[in-house]
């Protein structure tokens, strides 16, 4: 029996479609290679940037608040670390302060927006640092928000700075929704939803063309809870009286002379300059300013441990963004939380959950596939403590509602407890301009429900009505049950309002206010653990770390050149020969083999 392979081929020129294939196939192998060689020089690079953490001299760690400042942490990506968090800056804070190799803090302050509830955990975060006698520093090219929100976060500060050419724009907050309901009239667009909740409000923005009177009490109540707090808290920590600070925001802009004598500013100078000042503050002019990302908090291990799992984002079925190689952008994903909260539940050295939760809400069926995760957790007798972020609202309150405990803080956002469904129909709009669709029903009705080009038929709203008002009955149900309170009475709070969580906890819809540090406390307190005592905040599921992203490319890129290798002998084969001739043939003829395919819904 010969040796040779079963298929053997003399060497002919190559056709214009072999040439085509073997083309991609060398710009493929060629980007994978140079993508390649290319991380590996990042991770090099980074690995020799990080390669040392041993530092003798005294270190002011720095927080940079001009760049966007997410809730919770996530993974790193290939190209650079996560993004700040709160958490990670609250949970370094506290680390920092019995370290006496950290003499202080350095700020940047921001000249953007930030979320209420982020400026304010900060703001206490700070606070509760400079109990150890340590400094807090900070400058800023400039107060431009007009938003209170930005300044309370630093008006904690033993000093702000700010460049003298500059000014404090703080003034007060705004709001501005948008709203198409003109739009979709003059385009002939029919929205077509239901809801479940006078103040749902997320539907008015594709029906109505300005607030509803419930749009406007429901904001205008939030926004004033909001401004109400910042301005006391600003009062407190510049040793203001509340008229002072509102009598300072109503006469805003002020320059920066002004502001220095009004008391909203420390000393001018630049940021050369502060940051020389913090250094003397440390004790040596060879200090060292560390990013806070960079300083991480201790691990305890061996220590009772604590489960922290951490949703942000829109929610929805499937696996949570924030793990990606090349981004860190972040979703709730059913699958990613509810399995965490399980390999939670059967890890024993867990005495306790803390689910962070900053989420506006998202998917119906996700939002009650983590809720059962929730009751699995409990039922397993380990307390389930949720701290909300800056938003835990709709869909985050629903599966957090059945926790032991709930904490927030005042300026979160959350409630909205309600549903709302539906669609927009663009029959008039095509008609317009001369566009068609036509569509094959099979079946029931229903089964149409979410064309496009053509509103609800009668029976197809009453299905749908009937969807909505399950979805709801089960919400205030779950609400009823997690927080001990009677249909009715979740009802009274319900009907799809926003509250902060000042305006929550006086509805019985959370149990404390504070942040990630007061939920730590109140999991320890519900563990059966001294409040004092040390633990391991342990991350479910573990975010990947930079060497497992690498890890992970390198197994795709050789899958990827696998996949190429059988599609290199594929192309070998007679067979496969035989069917590009038939396609070149065809394409000769002006033919082409493609097929109409329909699309099922």
């Amino acid at each position: 029996m010969s040796d040779s392979p079963p298929y053997s081929f003399t060497p002919k020129r190559l056709s214009g479609t072999k040439v085509f294939f073997v083309t991609i196939l060398s710009v493929v192998i060629g980007m994978f290679l140079f993508f390649f060689l290319l991380i590996m020089l990042f991770v090099t690079i980074g690995a020799l940037a990080n390669g040392s953490d041993t530092i003798s001299e005294p270190i002011v760690l720095e927080i940079d608040l001009r760049t966007p400042l997410i809730d919770s942490p996530v993974g790193p990506t290939l190209f650079g670390d996560s993004p700040k968090s709160v958490v990670g800056i609250v949970q370094s804070l506290n680390r920092a302060k019995t370290d006496d190799q950290i003499k202080g803090v350095f700020i940047r302050g921001e000249t953007g927006g930030m979320a209420p509830a982020s400026s304010e955990e900060l703001r206490l975060a700070l606070i509760d640092f400079r109990t150890s006698g340590k400094f807090v520093i900070t400058h800023a090219q400039g107060l431009n928000s007009t938003s209170v929100i930005p300044y309370q976060a630093i008006s904690a500060s033993d000093e702000i700075w700010l460049q003298a050419s500059t000014s404090v724009s703080t003034a007060g907050m705004y709001s501005q929704a948008e709203f198409f309901g003109g739009v979709m009239e003059k385009v002939g667009a029919q929205p077509e939803f239901i809801r479940h909740g006078a103040y749902k409000n997320a539907v008015n923005s594709y029906t109505e063309e300005g607030f509803t009177p419930e749009h406007r009490e429901a904001m205008t109540s939030m926004l004033t809870s909001l401004f109400d707090n910042a301005v006391d808290n600003i009062a407190t920590d510049r040793e203001l009286s509340r008229d002072d600070v509102l009598a300072l925001l109503n006469t805003a802009p002020h320059s920066a002379r002004d502001a220095v004598d009004a008391g909203l500013v420390d000393t001018l100078g630049y940021f050369e300059d502060a940051r020389k000042y913090a250094a003397e503050k440390a004790g040596d002019e060879d200090t060292v300013f560390k990013p806070i990302a960079e300083y991480k908090p201790k691990s305890n291990f061996g220590k009772p441990v604590i489960a922290l799992i951490e949703g942000q984002g829109a929610i929805m079925s499937g696996q949570s963004g924030g793990d990606g190689i090349f981004n860190s952008a972040t979703n709730i994903g059913s699958e990613t939380m509810a399995a965490g909260l399980d390999a939670a539940l059967k890890d024993d050295k867990v005495k306790a959950v803390i689910l962070r939760v900053s989420s506006g809400g998202g998917s119906a069926a996700a939002s009650d596939q983590i809720m059962a995760a929730v009751k699995r957790v409990q039922d397993a007798d380990k307390p389930v403590i949720i701290s909300m972020g800056q938003y835990a609202a709709s869909g985050g309150y629903y599966f957090a509602a059945p926790a032991d405990h709930i904490v927030a803080m005042p300026q979160t956002i959350t409630g909205s407890i309600g549903v709302f469904g539906g669609k927009i129909a663009f029959e008039n709009t095509f008609a317009k301009v001369g566009y068609n669709l036509d569509s094959i029903r099979i079946g029931g009705d229903f089964a149409g429900v979410y064309n496009i080009d053509e509103p609800f038929t009668d029976t197809q709203r009453a299905s749908y009505q009937r969807e909505m008002d399950k979805i709801y009955d089960d919400f205030v149900g779950i609400v009823a049950e997690g927080r001990n309170m009677s249909r009715e009475a979740v009802i009274a709070v319900a009907e799809g309002r926003v509250w902060t969580g000042e305006q929550a906890l006086e509805r019985g819809l959370v149990d404390e206010l504070g942040g990630f540090e007061t939920a730590l406390r109140a999991a320890k307190r519900f563990a059966e653990l001294d409040e004092d005592a040390a633990v391991r905040v342990k991350r479910f599921p573990h975010p990947k770390s930079r060497e497992e992203l690498f890890n992970d490319l390198l197994s795709g890129t050789a899958s990827t050149g696998r996949d190429l290798e059988r599609l290199g002998a594929l192309m070998n084969m007679p067979e496969v020969q035989a069917a590009i001739r038939m396609r070149e043939q065809a394409m000769a003829a002006g033919n082409e083999l493609n097929a109409q395919l329909p699309t099922v819904r």
